[in-house]
């Protein structure tokens, strides 16, 4: 039995047909925008892991700089 599978997924694998189907201009727009979404998608994601925490860390630094020189001062 899975002889007969595999020698019909072969078969229906290297016969190809063809679709005669019309892709507009449209789609290859959409397949362009849909990238580019999904790549300013990742570097926000990186942009924003990164960021934040080192927003918090520079903030508690100069806090503590402005900590120490109330106490020099």
């Amino acid at each position: 039995m899975l002889k007969l599978i595999l020698s019909f997924m072969v078969i229906f694998l290297i016969t190809s047909s063809s679709s005669f189907a019309y892709l507009g201009p449209g789609v290859g727009g959409g397949i362009i925008a849909a990238s580019i979404g999904i790549l300013v998608a990742i570097v926000a994601t990186i942009f924003g892991i990164i960021w934040f925490p080192l927003k918090r860390f520079l903030k508690k630094r100069k806090e503590k700089k402005e900590k120490h020189q109330n106490k020099v001062d």
